[in-house]
């Protein structure tokens, strides 16, 4: 492709030259992320795909008007997601209150097929074809490769479902990552049924003893999920963007918030406020006393360890489209 003197094709030879620069040594890397930037330049919408059309009659995708795709189909893309490992991982930064630095990152999963855009649509396309554990290991084995790029004092966040927690197939893949344990944080994502809260705890509680740490995701956001955060003792509670949204101008928010800080306290956990998008939110969560921020205000999920390499800084650097601009104003 860069030897391709096509007048046409000089935008793309170009961006391709600017991953290879940025990944020296590991083209796989490169091709990987010029493969996703082809969709902007393209101007191929997001969440296309490829998909065969089917017959009259099937249904029809109301997000996108095209025919849905028949559970063979289905299952057939997510298998060629597996074998070609067509997936990678975006890290976000997450703040802590109290000093401003970076102090762990949450692994978002990015699929390279769609631009990465659509990764729940991936999952839930997975669960149905009865492939959700395979395509939750796949990307947990990303992460972890990933994350060996990542400056060493930072946590990952890895994010699993219960059932995947349950799995006696983990602890031996956390085993073979060279990411100390210490640096391992399982957080869940999905709401949990009344048995599995004992039975994670006794599950994960051989990785907890080597310091694996745990988090809950989407605190407060169903009905049991305080009785469930208790039950658990996690390290780490996450409140949920839902939660976040408004919670300088919401009274019930601030008060579920404020709440929560309590809850965290008797605990022992930190707090974590996810989905920060307002300097009035950011004020609000550091007025509750929460402990650590997460959200686009502060720095988007990134690919790209040129990126991560800034989170040795006490604020985001403005070097690097995935950064948002400088946040030491707003410390409090």
């Amino acid at each position: 492709m860069l030897a391709d003197p096509a007048p046409e094709q000089g935008r793309v030879r170009d961006q391709l030259r600017e991953h290879v620069a940025a990944h020296p040594g590991h083209p796989e890397t490169a091709l990987t992320e010029h493969l996703i930037s082809l969709r902007s330049l393209t101007r191929l919408p997001a969440g296309t795909s490829k998909v065969r059309p089917q017959a009259a009659g099937s249904a029809i995708q109301p997000q996108t008007g095209t025919p849905a795709p028949s559970a063979a189909e289905r299952a057939s893309r997510i298998e060629a997601v597996l074998k070609g490992r067509m997936l990678l991982t975006a890290f976000q930064p997450i703040y802590e209150l109290s000093t401003g630095s970076v102090v762990g990152v949450e692994a978002f999963t990015r699929f390279v097929s769609d631009g990465g855009d659509n990764a729940g649509y991936w999952f839930a396309e997975a669960a149905e074809a009865r492939l959700g554990s395979e395509l939750e290991f796949a990307a947990l084995e990303s992460a972890l490769a990933a994350a060996r790029h990542l400056p060493t004092h930072l946590y990952v966040a890895l994010k699993l479902s219960p059932a995947t927690c349950l799995d006696p197939l983990l602890p031996g893949l956390l085993e073979e990552s060279t990411l100390a344990p210490d640096r391992m944080v399982l957080q869940l994502t999905d709401a949990l049924t009344a048995e599995q809260p004992a039975a994670l705890g006794a599950a994960l509680a051989p990785l907890r003893q080597r310091g694996v740490r745990l988090a809950i995701d989407h605190a407060g956001s169903y009905f049991d999920s305080i009785r469930h955060i208790r039950q658990l003792q996690p390290d780490i509670i996450k409140l949920d963007r839902n939660l976040i949204a408004g919670i300088d101008t919401d009274t019930l928010r601030h008060a579920f918030g404020e709440a929560m800080v309590g809850v965290a306290e008797q605990l022992g956990a930190a707090l974590i406020a996810e989905g920060i998008e307002t300097n009035d939110e950011l004020a609000a969560v550091a007025g509750l006393g929460v402990t650590a921020v997460q959200g686009y205000f502060l720095g988007r999920p990134t690919t790209r360890p040129q990126d991560w390499a800034h989170w040795n800084l006490p604020v985001p650097s403005k070097t690097g489209s995935d950064i948002s601009p400088p946040i030491a104003s707003i410390w409090f």
